[in-house]
This record gives structure tokens, C-alpha cells and sequence, in this order.
């Protein structure tokens, strides 16, 4: 398929400006913007270069994603899924040797714990406490017990979410609890752009016996608005296998094991 600027050729700020545009919708690879811009994958690479330069851009393997911004410009559910796929499935898969049949768990809301809800089918007789409407949609259909909070919807994590909440969680004990995250680091814990987000969280482990955070490593290290709770509520972080090797000696000193996609095969050792 031709570019759809045939016929003339592009300056660079004009470049930029439909790359940035491009990547609002998520990860782009090269192929993808060299095709749409109808230049080389080479002049690609040079616009991702000065974009990154400037931090409007974040170059991945084989492509670029938008960059993360602390406490604003939260991309909406369908966008943040598409964002580091390969990595949330992996985590999920780790994150499914934690629970066991018949155990409490709470799902929250973000896409890295959506992957999670769809391999739940592999496990019987839970019991799934969620505010997230996207995790009761897979899980409606199971025979797993599935218990929603009640609360004030948020259309851009598609969760229930602020002070009602807690009439539901505090009746309420739970195993281990699955939480998701915009931005992490080991001063301050998790963090969220939604300040009614981040309480519902923080009830949450209060509520729960075990605390664990699925995060790809994009989150590790950078804060977002609203802070949920202390790095102490945490008892567990899985991420992906480029998380710093620094930040793992931070948590451990904080008594806060870290597993990682690429520890699976070692996992029994």
C-alpha cells in the first residue's frame, strides 16, 4: 500500500508531527511509519533519534511508543493495553503461579492485570473481588465467584472506583490482591493520575493478606499524581526482564522480592 503523502516529500517537522500523531494510538513499528510516510525505515530511525532527544517519543525494539507523563496525558484503556503486550502477557503467566484453587483474590484495573483475569480459566473455584469492569466481563461466563465493588465509574480505566468503595471491601478478606500501576517508585510506592483510583488501591491492601504488583518495567521509577498507600503495603513486584538491576537491590532492601519474565524456567530451582 502506498503512502497517502505520495507526490511530495515531507520536511522534517512535518514528519515528526505525523509520527507523535501516529504513535497516540500506541506502539508503531518502523515498517509501519516508513510505509504511512512513504520514507526510508532509515530517515524513521532519524526522526525517533530527535524525537527521543526531546522525550516526545520512547523508542522500543523494531519501533517507538508515546512517552508517559507524569500526572496527565493518561492514555485511554484500549491504548494502554496495545503498550508493551508481549511483556503484560509474560507477567500475567508469572503472576498465575501465585493463586491457587479456591483462594480470595482481588483483580484491580489495570490491562497487565486484565491478561491476568483471562488466564483464570486454568484455576477452579475462586473467589474474584474486582472494581474493574473489563475483568467481571471475562470472568462472567466462568463458574469462579465473581464479587464487584460498587463506586464511581472512571471511563478511562473502565473501573468503579473513590470512597463507596470501602463499604464493600471492608467486609471483606482477601488472599492476595493483584494490582496494576501507572507509575511506580521505591520512595513513594504506586502512584496513579486519579486520586479516587489511588484510595480505592490503597483500601485494597489494607484489606488484603498478600499485595502483589504487576508492572512492566516503563512504570518502574516514575511517579504519577495521586500516591496509593507505601512501598511497605507491597510484598511482591513481577515485572519484565529490563527492570534495573539498582532498583531490584532498593526493593530487596526494603524486603520486597522482584520475579521477572526471564526467571520462569528457574522458578523451581
Amino acid at each position: 500500500m502506498g503512502s497517502e503523502f505520495a507526490g511530495r516529500k515531507l520536511l522534517s517537522p512535518e514528519r515528526e508531527k505525523l509520527i507523535v500523531d501516529s504513535l497516540a494510538g500506541g506502539v508503531r513499528t518502523i515498517a509501519e511509519l516508513s510505509s504511512r510516510l512513504g520514507v526510508s525505515e532509515a530517515t524513521v530511525r532519524r526522526d525517533l533519534q530527535s524525537l527521543e532527544e526531546r522525550r516526545l517519543v520512547r523508542r522500543v525494539h523494531g519501533g517507538a511508543e508515546p512517552v508517559r507523563r507524569s500526572g496527565a496525558g493518561e492514555l485511554l484503556f484500549n491504548e494502554k493495553t496495545s503498550l508493551h503486550a508481549a511483556e503484560k502477557e509474560l507477567i500475567a503467566e508469572r503472576a498465575l503461579d501465585y493463586i491457587q484453587d479456591n483462594d480470595a483474590i482481588f483483580l484491580d484495573g489495570g490491562s497487565t492485570v486484565l491478561a491476568l483475569a483471562r488466564k483464570l480459566k486454568l484455576r477452579k473455584n475462586l473467589t474474584v473481588v474486582t472494581n474493574s469492569l473489563m475483568a467481571a466481563s471475562e470472568l462472567m461466563e466462568t463458574s469462579h465467584r465473581l464479587i464487584l465493588l460498587g463506586g464511581e465509574f472512571r471511563a478511562r480505566s473502565r473501573t468503579l472506583v473513590g470512597p463507596l468503595t470501602s463499604r464493600v471491601l471492608e467486609s471483606l478478606a482477601i488472599h492476595t490482591a493483584f494490582l496494576g500501576t501507572m507509575g511506580f517508585t521505591v520512595e513513594s510506592g504506586i502512584s496513579t493520575s486519579d486520586p479516587n483510583e489511588a484510595y480505592t488501591k490503597e483500601l485494597v491492601m489494607k484489606r488484603a493478606a498478600q499485595v502483589i504488583l504487576l508492572a512492566d518495567s516503563s512504570k518502574l521509577g516514575t511517579p504519577s499524581l495521586a500516591g496509593s498507600g507505601c512501598t511497605d503495603d507491597i510484598d511482591l513486584v513481577i515485572t519484565d526482564n529490563n527492570v534495573p538491576e539498582d532498583l531490584i537491590g532498593k526493593l530487596a532492601k526494603k524486603h520486597i522480592d522482584v520475579i521477572r519474565t526471564g526467571d520462569y524456567a528457574d522458578k523451581d530451582k
